[in-house]
């Protein structure tokens, strides 16, 4: 790690960002993932989308778990647009947006100490990006 980051920020509040967006990514992935699995029986989706959610691992995680801070975050309570979909695809939307926007968070972050780590985090959402068009077609 960098004595930069450091003296920009504590170490600690990036490692709770990175937690977060982790966790928004794999759980976007996994909502799409299981919609095209049980609702339209879309194996071949379905398998790109859990390899896919796969990839959103990083190394030494238990690193970043430890700086979870659930009592702490200041906007977790539900917004009444998160708390309505009228349709399937608005379903499918609002996740594979939710996972697209975390994997930049995570690409971002990432380029603070580790590139290779960001450049997948690029190439993941370049892929969602893709999955996209063919979930909404």
């Amino acid at each position: 790690m960098t004595t930069k980051i450091q003296r920009d920020f504590p170490l600690c509040k990036i490692y709770r960002l990175i937690d977060a967006n982790l966790n928004r990514l794999r759980e976007g992935i996994r909502v799409l993932e299981d919609i095209q699995r049980f609702v339209y029986d879309n194996k071949s989706l379905s398998q790109s989308l859990k390899a896919l959610r796969h990839r959103c691992r990083v190394p030494e995680y238990k690193i970043y778990l430890q700086k979870r801070d659930i009592i702490g975050d200041v906007l977790k309570e539900t917004t009444s647009s998160e708390s309505k979909r009228d349709t399937i695809d608005s379903l499918q939307l609002s996740n594979i947006k939710r996972a697209q926007e975390s994997a930049r968070v995570l690409e971002e972050s990432c380029k603070l100490f580790d590139h290779k780590e960001a450049e997948k985090f690029k190439q993941i959402r370049y892929a969602l990006y893709d999955i996209e068009k063919k979930l909404l077609q």
